[in-house]
């Protein structure tokens, strides 16, 4: 993926190191591969910068995968003869950053999308070695594409949906880019301006280096501070300091 001189200038002025951050993005677009998709054109702008940086990145499309519904990790213990989805969270876990994109389908985010954010529902109730939630100490953002309006109402919905499953979501967070209203070129079609918007190439990389710093700080901080927002220290009667009504 060629990034523009901005972009490459950025990248190369940079000091800080960001080698031992992974990152997946989950192209949540309708397209089984190697169908082009117009959502995974913009997702390579802001993979190719982690990669000019050292991160260890990898993309996939969840609709290549035979992925159950459901809200439990894993859907065959619940009547499902196969669920791919286990494979698709042991890599979400794996990495620090998580990036969802999807196009833009009646002014909402795609049923693929749905799917994964019911999905990593499913698995936010298990707990980390400090008994917090097992998305805390991650970073979530999102990337948005169409040829309708949607992509702050589509952003608000999932990035709303990640924090509250515990990714910790940076400024600026989210991207996209809609051409036209109404039938006309896709982000990836020629002509369609996508590839040189600047209001698009700004926000992909505001949002690509946001996610970066904030995944580096809550790394070397060794994630979020485990005081008051523990589960296994509520199950177990403690209150962190919250007065007993009790005792009034």
């Amino acid at each position: 993926m060629a990034l523009n001189a901005q972009q490459e200038k950025l990248c190369s002025e940079n000091k800080t190191d960001f080698s031992d951050l992974k990152a997946l993005f989950l192209n949540c677009t309708l397209k089984k591969s190697p169908d082009l998709s117009h959502t995974e054109g913009l997702l390579n702008v802001s993979k190719a910068i982690m990669e000019k940086n050292g991160v260890t990145v990898e993309m996939l499309r969840p609709v290549d995968y035979a992925v159950a519904y459901g809200v439990y990790p894993d859907m065959t213990e619940h009547g499902w003869d196969v669920d791919e989805w286990p494979g698709i969270q042991e890599k979400v876990m794996a990495a620090d950053i998580l990036v969802l994109g999807s196009p833009i389908w009646l002014g909402e985010k795609s049923s693929v999308c749905s799917k994964v954010i019911e999905r990593l529902y499913g698995f936010s109730g298990n707990l980390n070695s400090e008994g917090q939630y097992a998305y805390y100490g991650r970073v979530g953002g999102c990337i948005i594409t169409g040829n309708e309006d949607g992509i702050k109402h589509c952003s608000m919905n999932i990035l709303y949906s990640l924090q509250h499953l515990g990714y910790t979501i940076p400024p600026q967070a989210d991207a996209g880019w809609i051409g036209e209203a109404g039938p006309g070129p896709s982000y990836r079609d020629e002509g369609s301006g996508g590839p040189q918007n600047d209001f698009t190439q700004r926000n992909t990389t505001f949002m690509t280096w946001n996610l970066l710093h904030l995944a580096r700080m809550l790394k070397d901080a060794g994630g979020i501070p485990a005081h008051g927002n523990q589960r296994s220290a509520w199950d177990a009667g403690c209150r962190f300091d919250h007065p007993n009504p009790e005792y009034r």
